[in-house]
């Protein structure tokens, strides 16, 4: 349990003891603690120990004079209270006869008292220099043993509705010892135990010292207990937490409004609905009126400093909205952040992180961090921080001129950090801020460069930056440099626009007569060269170069991404590339310093669009190739992505809470901390861990892989100029014009062969060394295919490209072959028709001929016309029908079996060819000479 305060009352008295006072309800002398000292002087005598303990409790349970067992009560205490051996054995005996006391004897006060304050001197551990790590603690011991039965705990708060004031206050610290100890237990049985919350929660409501133990007590259950929170919130928790800030003076009050603060933000840390509930019924009003600063400005406490500190800590809790795993964590936050601009929370943030320096810089730390939390993915927020104006007529200057005065001239690392993020929170998605802020960079005249840091005042915002940049040509420290260079990469990150915008400021030499002006761009370069050459025998120095070097790469990273313009201006001068391949091969410099520039010329070649020979990408590869090599080259970007600052860099660290002992040691920090920057001259500097945040690791991973590739890539392609002609390509005297046709052939063919197998080497050997041992290899052997793959396909292309082509002729004569058919179809189709038309003449002759033979029978009947010789006649014309049909049927079966001869070969071919014969004359002729045969029918 954290140290804490006590204040008690003694009996009969109204007035509050001093803090660590002691009171002893029951009268007692010198005697006791004669006795103690007798009993208990040497700590070996464990059996004397658990026999006087025994001999105590025996006298309290079987007693028979309500002094004595009182007297008894007093003893065990002060030994319970003074021995480990006292405790042990208290525990092992002691628990079953005060409870048994706190049970059955509710009317003799003095004696509930006792027991409460023996099983807190049984719960409270006592430090002494024999303990051992490995000796048993009676404290947690005797908790466990107390927490196990739910009726143990039920039996406590049943107690908190005595009117008897030490009663609830005993009760109090018992809960608290014992929540300390065994804090899941207690927590599960108070959820267990009918109005176990409400009791505590109407101890808010009582005496002083009750209601501080009360506060504490919930302070304590609520911090992870997510079910225990709803019921606080259920029983008007924010209500009673306003009301004892607003009775205790706010940010002017003492430690209970720290306690107050505390379990305000253990009900909204992660939880979107108490917020949402906080919003809309107390608001968020009665929050900032703590911040007020009020009285004389001038004196900020330690207490009052903690208190601020834990309301800029609920302020934090309502700008993230929620848990990480909550729908609704986005939504909420954004509705906190516009609720709270709109309550004028940004101007009380400004005053405690810009305009009041005399506050302690932890204060201006979290209230500048807050502001960064309110502007970040919010339009509007972000909007009033731009025409926020600070300061008093005439001398108002814009808030974010403030800030970065802030950043170029504190002495504080944390502050640096601090206001550095609210222009990371203020560029992040924001392209017109972005074009707004890069607006304003105006190189100024060289009399303004050797201007000290103080005439800034009057500058605006884009020509302060630029002013910064340049500052080190006069002192040659480059702290102010790097700083500047930070809020320049925020600024040009993801805008192309800003990023062609500040590649046209040129700045004028530091002497004229050197040479004329030139761009930043190579100004940064000559700055990142400086700092190299300042740590070049390895010792620290006051411009701190651990991280002056990464902040500027960080800026020149940004600064290519995706910007060949860039490239081509980094490029323009030689030298350049020369000092990049030196900085990756230094000895001297850090595996971070060593990677980002690696990056920094991998951009080189991914983003080089130049086709200047000397400038190209090739080039870079063919100069990363001779000077470092491909192997050395990928792993300087595998032991960065190594590295812990790589590896522990998150999206946002979770906070711890703000208890009393945090707060205590956040109000402690100095305003001048460059002691401790001293401490981290290595790779787990702080601002390291600011320059490499996850968005920017991100961003080097995707480099990572895309580089890797690119190379891979331009390894496996032949250079497009042919610089010598073999001599085999001449003509030899005497040597026709097939014979030489011939001879070129050969050596084309060898020369395709010798290409091919030296593309296959070369892109395996490429692709060999990109996979060496980082994490980009495993992405890239899903992306690009072996160097012997690379060539098979290749040849496989060109057979389909043949293949093609012949598919082409084929299908050509398949249409001719159909045409043909569909030709020798509508002619069979027309023989068809013919013979069908002969079948229905012979039909219409059959007709007749019945209808004759009805006739004849008729005229038979009638026996008055003499009958000719009807059989004759039926013969005579059928034999001469017969005749005709025969003649001309022969001649159409001659026609037929011409054309059906035809009609198989053709099948026969269109098989050969693979083609479906049924399909294709499927539906062909089927209406054919229907026209021809109604002529016939009319004929």
């Amino acid at each position: 349990m954290e140290a804490m305060e006590v204040e008690t009352l003694v009996p009969g008295k109204g007035d509050v003891l001093s803090p660590g006072a002691t009171k002893r309800p029951m009268g007692e002398d010198e005697a006791t603690e004669g006795v103690v000292g007798r009993v208990f002087g040497n700590e070996n005598c464990s059996s004397n120990e658990d026999s006087y303990v025994e001999r105590l409790l025996d006298r309290i349970s079987n007693g028979v004079l309500a002094e004595d067992r009182r007297s008894a009560m007093v003893e065990l205490q002060a030994v319970v209270a003074e021995s480990h051996a006292a405790q042990l054995a208290f525990g092992a005996m002691g628990f079953p006869v005060l409870l048994s006391v706190l049970k059955e004897e509710r009317d003799d006060v003095e004696m509930v008292r006792g027991a409460l304050e023996t099983l807190v001197s049984a719960l409270s551990p006592i430090e002494h220099a024999k303990a051992s790590k490995n000796e048993v603690q009676p404290a947690l011991m005797n908790s466990d043993l107390l927490s196990r039965e739910v009726e143990n705990i039920s039996l406590l708060l049943s107690l908190l509705s005595e009117e008897d004031f030490y009663v609830r206050y005993y009760t109090l610290q018992l809960l608290t010892a014992l929540l300390t100890n065994s804090p899941n237990r207690l927590q599960e049985a108070i959820l267990m135990i009918p109005r176990g919350i409400t009791s505590l929660m109407d101890m808010l409501m009582d005496r002083e010292v009750i209601r501080n133990e009360a506060l504490l007590l919930l302070t304590y259950l609520t911090r992870e207990a997510e079910e225990i929170q709803k019921i606080v919130v259920f029983e008007g928790a924010f209500e009673k937490i306003f009301s004892i800030i607003k009775e205790e003076g706010g940010s002017e009050g003492g430690v209970v409004v720290q306690d107050c603060l505390e379990l305000l933000n253990n009900l909204l840390r992660n939880n979107a609905s108490n917020q949402v509930l906080l919003r809309e019924t107390m608001g968020f009003d009665p929050l900032i009126s703590i911040l007020k600063l009020r009285g004389s400005t001038y004196k900020f406490t330690q207490q009052k400093t903690v208190n601020l500190l834990s309301v800029l800590d609920t302020i934090n809790l309502l700008l993230h909205g929620g848990s990480q795993t909550d729908s609704g964590k986005d939504t909420n936050g954004l509705t906190n952040k516009t609720v709270l601009v709109q309550k004028k929370v940004l101007d009380h943030l400004l005053m405690l992180g810009v305009e009041s320096q005399w506050a302690p810089v932890a204060v201006r730390c979290m209230a500048l961090r807050c502001i960064g939390d309110l502007v970040v993915n919010h339009p509007k927020n972000r909007d009033v921080l731009a025409s926020k104006a600070l300061g008093e007529e005439p001398h108002l200057e814009p808030a974010l001129n403030s800030i970065l005065r802030i950043i170029l001239r504190t002495s504080s690392m944390q502050e640096f950090i601090a206001a550095d993020f609210i222009f990371k929170s203020y560029c992040e998605k924001n392209p017109d801020g972005q074009r707004m802020l890069a607006s304003t960079l105006i190189p100024q005249p060289h009399s303004m460069i050797n201007a000290p840091l103080e005439e800034d005042v009057n500058m605006s915002f884009g020509s302060m930056l630029l002013h910064g940049l340049t500052l080190s040509e006069s002192d040659g420290d480059l702290e102010t440099c790097c700083r500047a260079s930070s809020v320049l990469s925020h600024i040009l990150k993801d805008n192309n626009q800003c990023k062609e915008r500040v590649l046209q400021i040129n700045l004028e030499a530091p002497t004229p007569s050197l040479g004329g002006p030139e761009p930043l761009m190579h100004r940064m370069v000559k700055y990142l060269a400086l700092a190299s050459s300042m740590n070049k025998d390895g010792k620290a120095n006051t411009s701190g170069p651990v991280y002056v070097q990464p902040i500027i790469l960080k800026l020149l990273v940004i600064w290519f991404f995706d910007c060949p313009s860039a490239v081509q201006c980094f490029l323009d001068s030689r030298p350049h590339l020369t000092y990049l391949l030196e900085l990756i091969t230094n000895q001297t410099a850090t595996v971070c310093v060593k990677g980002l520039a690696a990056m920094l010329l991998g951009e080189c070649v991914i983003y080089n669009k130049t086709t200047d020979s000397g400038k190209s990408a090739f080039s870079v590869v063919d100069a990363i190739s001779q000077k470092i090599g491909l192997t050395s080259y990928f792993l300087k970007f595998d032991e960065m992505q190594k590295s812990l600052l790589f590896t522990s860099a998150k999206p946002a660290l979770a906070r711890k809470p703000l208890t009393r002992s945090i707060g205590a040691s956040m109000s402690d920090i100095e305003d001048g901390d460059e002691n401790e920057t001293t401490d981290h001259k290595n790779e787990d500097h702080p601002m390291l861990v600011m320059v490499l945040d996850s968005q920017f690791v991100l961003l080097v991973k995707g480099l990572e892989s895309n580089i890797r590739e690119q190379i891979v890539e331009i390894y496996s392609q032949p250079k497009s100029e042919v610089a010598v002609v073999p001599a085999e390509l001449e003509q030899v005297s005497g040597e026709n014009d097939k014979e030489y046709i011939i001879r070129l052939r050969r050596f084309m063919e060898k020369q395709c062969f010798e290409i091919q197998d030296l593309l296959s080497r070369n892109a395996t050997l490429a692709e060999d060394l990109a996979k060496t041992g980082g994490n980009g290899s495993s992405q890239l052997e899903h992306r690009s295919s072996s160097g012997s793959e690379r060539v098979l396909i290749e040849t496989l292309r060109r057979d389909l490209h043949e293949a093609s082509q012949r598919l082409e002729t084929l299908k050509a004569e398949k249409s001719r072959i159909e045409a043909e058919a569909s030709n020798h179809q509508n002619l069979a189709n027309k023989v068809e028709s013919d013979l069908r038309s002969l079948s229905d003449a012979y039909n219409s002759l059959e007709q007749a001929n019945f209808q004759l033979e009805r006739e004849v029978k008729a005229l038979k009947s009638g026996g008055a016309v003499p009958i000719p010789d009807i059989e004759a006649i039926k013969e005579e014309a059928r034999e001469e029908a017969q005749r005709d049909s025969e003649a001309e049927l022969n001649d159409l079966l001659v026609c037929l079996g011409q054309e059906q001869s035809k009609v198989e070969r053709l099948s026969a071919r269109l098989i050969e060819l693979k083609e479906d014969v049924d399909k294709l004359l499927d539906g062909i002729g089927d209406d054919t000479g229907l026209p021809e045969d109604d002529e016939d029918e009319e004929d």
